[in-house]
Parts: structure tokens; sequence; C-alpha cells
């Protein structure tokens, strides 16, 4: 795997398209991640996934290393998913009367990753972290799920690390309780 400064020396140059491709490559599961997480949707996280790839190539010259390329990344992802849940409630209050009549298209939620998961423990999973607080939901996440240091957590929330951990703690208390026989969902 190549460092992200090769990565970004390779966009800024003529092997463009060989540092994108290697760029998503390294990238794509924790930026789709991170997107089905805020937006709760396979179909909006592959679109949002594709456009914070394209915006992130074309700003690459913007990046200063300030912080990790993943942190970069993790912030549009953030962007992007807040646009797009604006651009979503936006829609929602716009009717179309002209389309009143006409018959609903039937729709397939089709996830490919859910056909070799066990679709009973995502749903168990999903209840256990809607009960945790944002801020504990997102740590939580990024720390056990993706494994992401709590310095890179740090620098993609802008907390401090003891108060992570203390949203981490009290994360894997409350999922501890609400897990025990007496707390099962």
């Amino acid at each position: 795997m190549q460092s992200d400064q090769d990565i970004i020396n390779g966009l800024l140059s003529d092997t463009r398209d060989y540092a994108a491709n290697i760029f998503v490559r390294k990238y794509q599961r924790f930026v789709f991640s991170v997107a089905q997480r805020y937006l709760k949707s396979y179909e909006d996280a592959c679109d949002a996934s594709q456009e914070v790839f394209i915006k992130a190539i074309r700003n690459i010259g913007n990046f200063r290393g300030e912080c990790s390329l993943q942190t970069w990344l993790y912030r549009i992802v953030i962007n992007v998913c807040h646009s797009m849940n604006k651009k979503k409630k936006l829609r929602s209050f716009i009717t179309f009367n002209s389309f009143d009549s006409m018959p609903e298209a039937i729709t397939y939620d089709y996830n490919p990753e859910n056909s070799t998961m066990d679709i009973e423990f995502q749903k168990k999973f999903d209840n256990l972290m809607k009960q945790l607080p944002e801020k504990q939901r997102e740590t939580f996440i990024l720390r056990y799920i993706d494994e992401l240091s709590y310095e890179e957590i740090s620098q993609m929330l802008g907390t401090s690390i003891g108060g992570l951990k203390a949203n981490y703690f009290q994360a894997v208390k409350k999922l501890a309780s609400l897990l025990k026989p007496d707390g099962e969902i």
C-alpha cells in the first residue's frame, strides 16, 4: 500500500489516474461506511462516496497536510452527507401534483453486503446504536468498528482525547447494560 504522501504526489503529477485508483481503493471502505452511517441508505452512500472522491481528487492541491488524509476525507464525507440530507429534506417538501395519479414505482432495497450478513443481527445492532447519544455513537463506531486511534478521531471530531475516551467508555457501558438478559432488545 502506498503512503498518503505518495498518493498526493501522484494526484498532483502526470500519474494522476493511477494515483486516483490507489487513493479510492485505499479509502473506499472508510468513506462508504461513514456515508452510510449518516445517510442510512446504501444507494445514497454510493452516490455520496463518488462525490467525495471527485471533490477530494479535484481539491487535493488544497490539502495542507495539517491533518491526515483520512481526517481530511472524513470532513469532506460529512459535508457531502449534510448537503445531501438538506437536498433530500427540500425535495420532500416539494410535491408534484401532475404525478399524483401515477402508480408508484416498485423499488427494491437490495444491499449486496447484507446478503452475507445476518439481517437480524444488523437490525439489533442498528437498534442498539440508535439508543446511544450521537457523540457516543460516533466515537464508538470510529474507534471500535473503523479501528481509528483516539488521536485520529480527535482530529476528525474536534474533541479532546479525554472527552473521546469518556464517550467511548460510556458507550461501551450502555451497550453492555443493553445486552444483559434483563436489558435485551
